[in-house]
């Protein structure tokens, strides 16, 4: 029965972290920590902060608190900044190389394309010296958040032009290492306010259940292939749990309440290990709840439960995934006005108790995807909060001492995606990955008797650093970085060290690359011709789409993942009177859905119902693909069209596509360089 005297308590985790970029000497290698520090980790609670009646939940992992620290020395601790404050001329190539590499990484559409000579730079094949001053400045400007853009007048300074000297990378250099140092105190002080309560994690962000018992891979997933020849690393997980409670304490002065698993991984052993250090509450997905209860009524989802005294809060997947993945593309105001009508839709479901809604995501990645780094989004949707007279934030502590929890007889094995391991495991690499550490541990238990014990505490924090999940993330072929070689040097550097302290020679598996190829294979294939298929959902002939873009779904992930979308592959091309787009993946369980199409070109949004259907403008069909055709006349700029699709049920986003933005077709492309006869 519905009730509009419903309520819902809606609260909010943003979890912040990022790896351990340290190598066996203590020096980062990779500058993320730095760039989301500019970005993020202040901005995210001081946007909050300015709504004094809203409340949130923080969870700040350990080798986050740990790196963020560094920068007290930044040029001694951070490589990459080491190198970006030196004179271009003072590089060695393959430093200059490596610089030049990480300046083009930045998101092309929301940082790069926005500045032209940024732009610019960032085609060129080679770069003065001069020039590599310009990128340097404008990829640090690029990543520069709101907070700064706002509140520094060096950095509003250094927007207004786009060439620079020595001088205003000294400048810039000062101006961001002293804002990050306010970073930690910030929390500090929201944390004290009681605006905020803080979580953190075990501590080198472990898969904690496969550190407890390997059988949890076919636990949670029967098809899945664990490693071979494991041992239980138990007291590593003690310990990754205990160092992390330690840390939490020296840096804040207080005690933690909650933990957000690794990943959400949890399982039945690792309940009590919180339960033994007196954690109040965890947190996982909605797959772990349902799985658990062998329901999957999402009315169980939206209340708080506690397991052998310990509260477990369980996600709302597909809430949390439009802020990460579908939100980027709205106008914040449609984006906040779709969130808020969920939240709506929650709170009349059922009979008229108060709602718990979970929202959990990562608190830094996503926004780049975001106009103004989600700043508009933001206030737009605190502000309807604080409007709102049904719905009430509130944090994840307060939840925890008022004792009211549901019963959960029994949790299942699994994380946060698709509710099982594979993520982490299964794959060839990932299996490599855990079984070189199960021999370093075996080859490190034949010595450990004869080993000081200030050899023995520099040998387990390179096994605790090794066992973090980011590692095994990066394995396999489910996501993609032009990092994967930096990671994996990273990884079996931790291990590399253990066998230097043992003063024993390492195994050359260990020395052996585990990604032995370091081309990574395609994501996005641009067209090569002009294409003109028939558009009848199956594959007429064999040239029709030869000739088109493709791009590859299946394997293309934000850094965070999300449930696997129905559509697996975009092919995409035009001729001069019309765009042809073919998606294949789950097609028959798409059909009654619609195509939301936008851009930048339409003056309102296409939307298409996915069922055979032919017009002067708009032709579709669906049978083994989804092929449609788009009248070219249809778009106001008739040079480069950007198009993004999202796949509708029910009001409901099934997917976005594609996931990192717009699709750009370049109707003025020359193809003549392709032809062959």
């Amino acid at each position: 029965m519905e009730s509009s005297n419903s309520k819902i308590e809606l609260s909010f985790l943003w979890h912040m972290h990022q790896p351990d970029y340290r190598d066996a000497k203590g020096i980062m290698r990779m500058p993320w920590v730095f760039l989301h520090a500019i970005k993020d980790y202040y901005d995210m609670p001081w946007m909050l902060s300015k709504f004094s009646s809203l409340k949130a939940s923080f969870n700040i992992t350990p080798p986050l608190i740990e790196q963020l620290r560094l920068y007290e020395k930044p040029l001694e601790n951070d490589y990459f900044l080491n190198l970006w404050y030196k004179e271009p001329s003072e590089l060695t190539p393959t430093q200059r190389e490596w610089l030049i590499k990480t300046c083009k990484s930045s998101n092309y559409d929301m940082m790069v394309k926005k500045n032209p000579y940024y732009l610019e730079l960032y085609h060129k094949e080679t770069l003065t010296d001069s020039e590599i001053i310009d990128i340097e400045i404008l990829f640090m400007l690029a990543w520069s958040g709101p907070y700064l853009r706002l509140h520094s007048g060096v950095i509003q300074e250094l927007l207004n032009r786009d060439r620079y000297t020595r001088k205003d990378k000294v400048e810039l250099f000062n101006t961001l290492t002293k804002f990050v140092a306010k970073i930690l105190p910030f929390y500090s002080s929201l944390l004290k306010s009681k605006q905020i309560s803080l979580s953190t994690t075990p501590y080198n962000h472990p898969i904690l259940p496969l550190l407890v018992d390997m059988d949890n891979v076919k636990k949670a997933n029967p098809n899945s292939t664990p490693p071979e020849d494991s041992i239980s690393l138990y007291e590593d997980a003690k310990e990754q749990v205990a160092r992390a409670i330690e840390l939490y304490r020296d840096v804040f002065d207080a005690e933690p309440i909650g933990f957000w698993p690794a990943e959400g991984a949890v399982d039945e052993i690792t309940i009590k290990i919180y339960r033994e250090f007196n954690i109040k509450w965890i947190a996982t997905d909605e797959a772990i709840l349902f799985k658990s209860l062998k329901d999957t009524n999402r009315d169980n989802l939206y209340r708080a439960y506690i397991k052998d005294g310990l509260n477990i809060y369980f996600r709302d997947h597909g809430l949390s995934d439009l802020f990460g993945f579908d939100y980027r593309f709205k106008p914040p105001s449609q984006a906040v006005e779709h969130f808020i009508s969920s939240l709506d839709n929650i709170r009349v479901r059922g009979e008229g108790e108060r709602k718990s809604v979970f929202v959990i995501l990562d608190g830094e990645n996503a926004w780049e995807y975001y106009q103004s780094n989600g700043y508009s989004f933001f206030m737009q949707l605190y502000e309807e909060l604080v409007e709102s007279k049904w719905c009430e934030t509130t944090t994840m502590d307060d939840i925890a001492f008022r004792d009211k929890s549901t019963p959960l007889e029994s949790i299942s094995s699994g994380s946060w995606i698709y509710g099982d391991f594979i993520t982490w495991s299964g794959h060839p690499e990932k299996n490599r990955a855990w079984e070189m550490i199960f021999q370093t541990k075996r080859d490190y238990l034949e010595v450990e008797s004869t080993l000081t014990n200030k050899i023995k505490e520099k040998i387990k924090f390179h096994f605790l650093a090794s066992e973090c999940s980011d590692w095994f993330w990066w394995y396999g072929d489910d996501h993609n970085t032009t990092f994967a070689l930096e990671f994996d040097r990273l990884f079996r550097g931790h291990l590399i060290a253990i066998y230097e302290l043992m003063r024993s020679s390492v195994p050359t598996n260990i020395l052996t690359p585990i990604i032995q190829n370091s081309s990574q294979k395609p994501l996005i294939y641009p067209p090569h011709n002009l294409i003109s298929p028939v558009i009848d959902g199956k594959k007429s002939n064999f040239f029709e789409w030869l000739d088109g873009g493709k791009i590859d779904e299946g394997n293309l992930y934000s850094t965070m993942d999300r449930v696997r979308g129905p559509i697996d592959t975009i092919k995409y091309g035009f001729d001069s009177k019309h765009i042809y787009i073919l998606f294949d993946g789950e097609i028959e369980s798409l059909r009654g859905s619609f195509i939301n199409i936008s851009s930048r070109d339409l003056t309102q949004n296409i939307i298409i119902e996915i069922k055979n259907q032919n017009t002067k403008d708009i032709s579709l069909a669906i049978k083994n693909y989804i092929e449609f055709s788009l009248n070219i006349n249809l778009f106001k700029n008739l040079s480069t069209i950007e198009l993004h699709f999202e796949i509708e049920r029910d009001d409901k986003i099934i997917q976005s596509l594609p996931s990192y933005g717009f699709l750009d077709i370049d109707l003025e492309a020359d193809y003549r360089e392709n032809w062959f006869v």
